[in-house]
């Protein structure tokens, strides 16, 4: 019979300590999430997102009601949802984190209202409009503990992240010399993107630029990723106006020099391009590798006779193909970002000012030197 007890009360204390585990253990809860702004047009990309379980919409600040009505019917969310007070809604619904989809220069004002509140914020690219803008955001990031990201698309792409792995075996392409960036497409106007993300799009003060602004930062920002955040020495940019009837306050064309200690990179930003690219070729000292879009690469070196085309999938290489995926277990402590990978803070204050020093090159006519 002691036997018996003994073994009732030491089960007791299994599962008293299985519980206190589990009660220990982190919370799976969904993060709360906010919108701040809807124009940009890919607010879709998160209003579309229905079947992933990592994020709860609790609230949207758009003060176009008329614009986050007709998305509310589009996406099937609750009106209710919809605030015209960032400040308010913040304080309302308490957020864990916000994603940016207003204008490029809106993207201070929110990191502003967000950061004090110990709020993370993820952005659409570019970080800024301004390199001013961009260097008060960092210091609220860093001073109230929040991250802050920026989302580019080519950040999802596996041949983004399977590029970076072969330009860092010094193997396959050895030294990097030099690196051609296309991005772009026929332009906001001809490809149907809608009157509220073309307002401010073409604007250069809420856009901060047109073409060069809109596409140079996939250039500035991989450039600074594959270089792990070297700094330039010069930026040489010239912009073209080929559109004024369509744009006549922004360049619709821009190619940026970025010149390094020992390599060099040539970005083409363009409205221009007779269909939609993002497309980009490395070039070393033992080989080149060229991704044709998001899952196509071309490669060859030195040991291979002929260049070969491979298909590069998630299933290949780590890479969140979703930026909310990555947002989220960012903020969950799941993952570490490195320090310039392409969504960091520190390579996307290098952007803004490798973009400020182009709009001044091509304001000049003059090679800008970069300085720290």
């Amino acid at each position: 019979m002691r036997n018996l007890k003994n073994s009732i009360i030491f089960l007791g204390l299994i599962l008293i300590s299985s519980f206190n585990i589990k009660a220990q253990q982190p919370s799976q809860k969904p993060i709360r999430l906010a919108i701040a702004g809807l124009t940009h047009g890919h607010s879709a990309f998160i209003l579309g997102r229905k079947d992933k379980s990592d994020f709860t919409l609790v609230g949207i600040y758009e003060p176009n009601r008329e614009l986050a009505l007709r998305l509310a019917k589009t996406y099937n969310f609750n009106p209710e949802l919809i605030h015209k007070d960032l400040g308010k809604m913040l304080d309302s619904v308490k957020p864990d984190a916000v994603v940016a989809f207003g204008s490029i220069y809106e993207h201070m004002a929110v990191v502003e209202a967000c950061a004090p509140r110990g709020i993370h914020v993820m952005v659409e690219k570019p970080l800024a409009a301004n390199t001013e803008h961009a260097l008060k955001m960092k210091e609220l990031a860093e001073k109230f503990h929040i991250f802050l990201l920026t989302d580019y698309e080519t950040s999802w792409y596996p041949s983004t992240a399977k590029s970076f792995q072969l330009v860092n075996d010094s193997n396959y392409v050895g030294d990097l010399k030099k690196v051609v960036i296309h991005d772009g497409h026929q332009g906001p106007k001809e490809i149907g993107v809608s009157k509220e993300f073309l307002d401010w799009l073409t604007d250069p003060v809420q856009n901060g630029g047109g073409a060069l602004m809109d596409f140079g930062c996939y250039g500035a920002n991989l450039m600074t990723y594959l270089k792990k955040g070297e700094q330039p020495f010069s930026v040489t940019a010239v912009t073209r106006h080929f559109k004024p009837d369509i744009y006549p306050k922004v360049d619709d064309e821009a190619t940026i020099i970025v010149s390094y200690a020992a390599a060099q990179c040539i970005i083409q930003a363009s409205w221009n391009w007779p269909f939609g690219r993002k497309d980009m070729e490395i070039y070393g000292k033992l080989g080149s590798i060229i991704a044709l879009n998001n899952n196509t690469m071309r490669l060859r070196n030195g040991k291979m006779e002929a260049e070969k085309t491979i298909q590069v999938t998630s299933n290949d290489i780590a890479v969140y193909v979703d930026p909310f995926s990555y947002f989220a277990d960012v903020i969950k402590g799941k993952i570490k970002m490195t320090k310039f990978d392409p969504y960091s803070l520190e390579n996307n204050v290098l952007v803004v000012k490798i973009l400020e020093a182009a709009k001044l090159s091509a304001a000049t006519g003059k090679t800008v030197i970069f300085r720290k």
